[in-house]
């Protein structure tokens, strides 16, 4: 171990979270419908699989995009061969109009603005290496995706505080919420350089509203500080409120060749929309030309193949697939939303309601023994071990209740789905039920605030070892 460096023997990684100990166990005794029928069926994985027919269909209509060739010649080589890290023309030009496409078409984006990652992983810690120094901190509405805690602090230093949100008001974010984490920022001594949000919302399967955008661009721009808008879900929404990307509300505020402008970066990623996160395909788009040269000069680290920039360039630009896959992608998920949520009903259990996303942000306050988070991860602990059921307690989200779950729904087919259901209605419906009062349920939905474990919001800072601070 003496030999080993502190990144490669600290403790700081994550690895320990509830979200991850629940895939763990799913991978130790994964379901099957016919090999392990009673095995943990995995609803912790934010993964698209219901459209992969469509994606299919054209790859067989299309043999000359998988089988590298153009017009009918070999092009293999080419591809093999050493690619500069600023990625395929063709592949930035199709990235570029897709991403256009999926905003309905009501803002444009510049190829050149464009800097290629091995997925949105890569392109969120390339931003924070690119803008903030280690110590130096980011705020972050709760409840936030629980890989957060990995991707932008492990490796670059920085740190996340809180922007704490409440389901009082839906977990929107509120102008109070914002000065109030950054007032606990200069409290513990830390610069903030930015906020980060993801719109639509990981966890809570919500797209962020124009009013709320516009508190985070009044916000920055008091503070002079960034914005990173990871938009890795805006092709998931399936029902209304339409999807708001902040370059929308940046043009309609005449915002364009300002310094606000330069101090706003967007995250995006084929992984959610297309199904596609083997394929490792993300982009930072950035109206500031330092942050795109120093992130592509970063990107060296973690290039998407060549082959991959080919095969997907190819069908990015057929426009008749594109848009049809976005409308019959759009009106799966809402199928499979509607299945989920009345399956929770049919078991006496709400959802916050929700547009967009492969998830849904599921209310189990009321089969809580205790309003504490001790009493979620024993909850937690008997859907994983005796419902066989692996989804994500709020805590690993940062949420302040206790209670909340995240529920994926678009991993798996419906029959699978419906044995979750099935097996969820009855661990409710089972004899432990009789303990769990009407009369509680109502308390605990009337709660406003409560008193939030030291843990739940522990920063990086208090996790690093003495030597590392």
């Amino acid at each position: 171990m003496g030999l080993l460096s502190k990144k490669a023997t600290c403790n700081t990684h994550g690895q320990d979270s509830s979200y991850f100990l629940g895939w763990e166990e799913y991978e130790k005794n994964p379901y099957d419908e016919i090999k392990n029928p009673d095995g943990i069926i995995q609803m912790g994985l934010a993964e698209n699989q219901l459209s992969f027919d469509l994606i299919e269909s054209w790859l067989a209509k299309n043999p000359d995009a998988a089988n590298f060739k153009r017009e009918g010649q070999s092009i293999f080589r080419e591809l093999a061969l050493f690619q500069d890290y600023h990625g395929l023309p063709s592949f930035k030009n199709a990235m570029a109009d897709f991403m256009s496409e999926n905003r309905g078409n009501r803002v444009s984006f510049n190829p050149d603005k464009l800097v290629l990652t091995a997925g949105a992983t890569s392109a969120n810690e390339t931003l924070m290496f690119c803008l903030a120094d280690r110590g130096d901190a980011f705020l972050l509405p709760t409840p936030y995706y629980p890989g957060f805690d990995r991707d932008l602090k492990w490796r670059t230093g920085a740190e996340i505080v809180p922007i704490q949100c409440t389901s009082a008001n839906g977990f929107r974010i509120t102008k109070s919420a914002l000065e109030e984490a950054y007032e606990q920022a200069q409290k513990l001594n830390l610069k903030v350089k930015g906020v980060l949000i993801t719109n639509p919302s990981n966890p809570l399967g919500t797209t962020t509203t124009r009013t709320e955008l516009n508190h985070l661009l009044d916000f920055i721009s008091r503070k002079k500080i960034h914005l990173i808008s990871d938009e890795i879900y805006s092709g998931t929404v399936f029902t209304s409120p339409g999807f708001i990307s902040v370059m929308e509300v940046l043009k309609d505020r005449k915002l364009e060749n300002t310094d606000v402008f330069d101090r706003v970066h967007i995250v995006y990623s084929l992984s959610k929309d297309l199904g596609l996160p083997g394929f490792r395909v993300g982009v930072i788009y950035s109206n500031d030309d330092f942050v795109v040269s120093a992130a592509t000069k970063m990107s060296s680290f973690g290039l998407i193949s060549s082959q991959t920039q080919y095969l997907l360039s190819t069908l990015l630009s057929d426009k008749n697939f594109t848009k049809n896959y976005l409308e019959e992608n759009q009106i799966r998920l809402k199928n499979r939303h509607k299945k989920l949520v009345s399956g929770l009903e049919a078991a006496g259990i709400e959802c916050l309601k929700s547009n967009a996303g492969l998830f849904c942000w599921v209310d189990m306050r009321h089969l809580l023994k205790s309003n504490t988070f001790e009493a979620e991860i024993e909850l937690w602990k008997k859907i994983v071990y005796e419902v066989k059921l692996n989804i994500s307690p709020g805590s690993s989200c940062h949420c302040n209740e206790p209670g909340w779950f995240r529920v994926c729904f678009a991993n798996m087919s419906e029959e699978t789905l419906k044995v979750a259901l099935d097996r969820l209605k009855g661990f409710v419906d089972g004899p432990s039920s009789t303990r769990r009062s009407q009369i509680e349920h109502q308390r605990l939905k009337n709660l406003r605030k409560m008193k939030v474990s030291n843990w739940v919001f522990r920063l990086s800072f208090h996790d690093r070892e003495p030597e590392e601070r």
